[in-house]
C-alpha cells in the first residue's frame, strides 16, 4: 500500500515540536512512535513508517528539546512526568477520543509503559522495544554487560567512570566498542541513527535526564522505577528485545513478568536498535500484533 508523508510543527503546552506523520491510503488504526534518549531525536524511530504499508498511520515526533522541538524554559520540566503528559497531549492534539497503539523505544519504552500507567483508556495496545521499568536494574545489567567484554575494554570503561572524565578518547572509544556490541550491530551505521546520537549530544536533554552515555546515568531518570506497578497495566503489550541489547533480555523478561498476558520476542543476533538490524522481521512482528487486536 502506497503512502504520504506530512511534516511540519505542532504547539503543545506553548512549545513547537516537530513531527512527521505517515499516512496510508486507507487507515485502519493510529500509531505513535516514542523516541527514546532521553534526548534523541524520532530519526533513528524511521523504519517504523513500513506500518503505513499495511494501513497504520504511524506519528512520531522530537520529544521537548530533542531534534528540531523547542525546550522548556523551566528545566524542572526536564522529566518523566512533563514526558509522560506531553504525549497524552500530542495524542490529544492529533486524534481527540480516538485510542491509538503505542510504539516506544528504549528510553521511548519506558516512557509508553509510564503513559500506560495514568492514559491506558486511550491505548488499543502497546509496544515497548528495548524498554525499561527501572533504571537502576537496568544500570546492574548493563555494568555486567561491560564486565563481559575483554579485560582491556572493561577496565578503561570502569577506570574513567570511577574519576568521571566522560571526555577521555580512549574512553570514548571503549564507550563506542560497548555501542558497537550492545547498541547497534551493524558495520555501517545508518545515518538516520547518526542524526539522532548527534542530536542527542548537541542538546540538553539527554545529559540532564540521562547523564554522559548509555550506562552512566547520573541525570533525572537515575531512580526511576516502576517495576511495582507494572501490573496495573492491562492493555495488550508487546515486548520486544536483541539477543545482546544492552537494556538487557533481563530487562525486558521483568516487564514481562509484570504484565500479565504480555508477549515477549527476543530477537537473536540483534542488540538494542533491532528495528535496523533486523527491520523486516521486527515490522512483520509489530504488524502482527496490531492486526491481531485492529
Amino acid at each position: 500500500m502506497e503512502y504520504k508523508k506530512e511534516e511540519g510543527y505542532v504547539n503543545i503546552n506553548g512549545l513547537n515540536l516537530y513531527y512527521i506523520k505517515f499516512l496510508p491510503g486507507k487507515v485502519k488504526k493510529k500509531v505513535i512512535a516514542l523516541h527514546g534518549g532521553p534526548g534523541m531525536s524520532l530519526d533513528y524511530m524511521l523504519p517504523l513508517q513500513d506500518l503505513a504499508k499495511y494501513g497504520y498511520e504511524v506519528l512520531m515526533y522530537d520529544q521537548f528539546g530533542c531534534g528540531r522541538s523547542d525546550e522548556p524554559n523551566d528545566i524542572s520540566n526536564f522529566n518523566m512526568d512533563y514526558a509522560r503528559d506531553e504525549v497524552e497531549a500530542v495524542r490529544n492534539k492529533f486524534y481527540g477520543n480516538e485510542k491509538i497503539f503505542l510504539v516506544g523505544s528504549s528510553y521511548g519504552g519506558a516512557l509508553a509503559l509510564y503513559y500506560a500507567l495514568k492514559y491506558q483508556q486511550s491505548l488499543l495496545g502497546m509496544v515497548v522495544s528495548g524498554g525499561l521499568a527501572s533504571v537502576p536494574y537496568t544500570v546492574e545489567e548493563m555494568n555486567r554487560l561491560i564486565s563481559e567484554m575483554p579485560p582491556e575494554i572493561s577496565k578503561i570503561i570502569r577506570k574513567y567512570n570511577e574519576i568521571g572524565d566522560y571526555e577521555n578518547e580512549e574512553y570514548k572509544r571503549a564507550v563506542w566498542e560497548f555501542y558497537r556490541r550492545h547498541l547497534i550491530r551493524m558495520d555501517n551505521i545508518p545515518p538516520e541513527v547518526m542524526k539522532s546520537l548527534e542530536y542527542a549530544e548537541k542538546r540538553k536533554v539527554y545529559n540532564i535526564m540521562n547523564g554522559p552515555n548509555e550506562f552512566t546515568i547520573t541525570g533525572t531518570i537515575k531512580d526511576w522505577d516502576i517495576t511495582r506497578e507494572l501490573n496495573e497495566i492491562k492493555v495488550p503489550t508487546l515486548i520486544t528485545v536483541g539477543e545482546f541489547d544492552e537494556v538487557t533480555p533481563n530487562v525486558a523478561k521483568q516487564i514481562n513478568q509484570g504484565i500479565k498476558n504480555s508477549k515477549l520476542v527476543i530477537f537473536k543476533g540483534c542488540s538494542h536498535l533491532t528495528m535496523w538490524e533486523d527491520r523486516a522481521n521486527y515490522i512483520k512482528t509489530i504488524k502482527e500484533f496490531f492486526d491481531d487486536l485492529s
